[in-house]
């Protein structure tokens, strides 16, 4: 009798003890899932974080790769060709052609755009109107952290200044008094003060990859009499990236609004 009490007694435990388990295990995997789909909310929101707005689309004279959708495809002659002749800057209708070749790199085809002008970019925004128009004269394309420059345009100054942390310098051989020295710059801000007098926030960047932002063009693109701009903000040397800002399009007390950016990998 005594064996039959101890061998229930047993099972019962036994039966316990898986069954505690059970549900231990049962937990962990609930936790589990619960992790793996919150890290997908994550993803998917820095994802969509980094896709690119544009109010419309713009394209640099370059060669682009065929993996995916080429975007060299979609330029036509109705797009605007923003460049340059003789220190003076036009916008005309695009002139080009499109030349495919191979990417050894990437192992890849690629279809280039090969512009007929020396083309800054071409954009797909037909109301544009054609012609020679003002621009200034970039004396320093690269606005270093604690520094300042103004720029005067039809009256109105306007000043871009720098923050963030210099990590290192280095000297260089560029015989441009704006190149002379290259320097490694973390958490990088810009900002812009113009009209009336309130800064704002132009762009920021964490870091860069032997790469800075440096100014590519300055004048009036939309016609309106103020100021515009064109930069070029690669984060790494294997970006090529162009950012494009207008005033006719800026709400508020902004005095130019970021309408529309490019950005071309080219790593192996």
């Amino acid at each position: 009798m005594k064996k039959i009490v101890f061998g229930i007694v047993l099972v019962s435990v036994l039966f316990s003890c898986n069954n505690s388990k059970q549900k231990k295990a049962d937990k962990k995997v609930k936790v589990a899932n619960k992790t793996v789909v919150k890290d997908s909310v994550k993803e998917n929101e820095v994802a969509a974080d980094e896709k690119i707005k544009n109010d419309f689309d713009i394209l640099l004279p370059r060669s682009y790769r065929t993996y995916e959708v080429n975007p060299a495809a979609s330029l036509t002659d109705k797009w605007i060709d923003l460049y340059e002749n003789n220190g003076e800057y036009y916008l005309a209708k695009a002139d080009f052609k499109i030349e495919k070749g191979f990417d050894e790199c990437s192992g890849d085809s690629l279809q280039s755009i090969i512009s007929k002008n020396k083309t800054i970019v071409f954009m797909d925004y037909p109301g544009l109107k054609v012609g020679k128009i003002k621009s200034l004269k970039i004396n320093k394309h690269k606005v270093w952290p604690k520094e300042k420059v103004t720029y005067t345009f039809n009256g109105i100054n306007y000043v871009l200044r720098a923050e963030g942390k210099v990590l290192s310098e280095d000297k260089t051989d560029s015989d441009n008094d704006d190149d002379k020295v290259f320097k490694n710059v973390a958490n990088y801000k810009l900002f812009l003060t113009a009209v009336n007098g309130v800064e704002k926030l132009l762009l920021a960047e964490e870091s860069f990859d032997d790469t800075f932002v440096a100014l590519l063009f300055a004048g009036d693109i939309d016609g309106d009499g103020k100021l515009d701009l064109i930069f070029s903000a690669s984060r790494n040397y294997e970006e090529e990236r162009v950012i494009l800002f207008l005033s006719s399009k800026a709400t508020n007390d902004e005095a130019m609004k970021k309408v529309a950016e490019i950005a071309v990998q080219f790593d192996c």
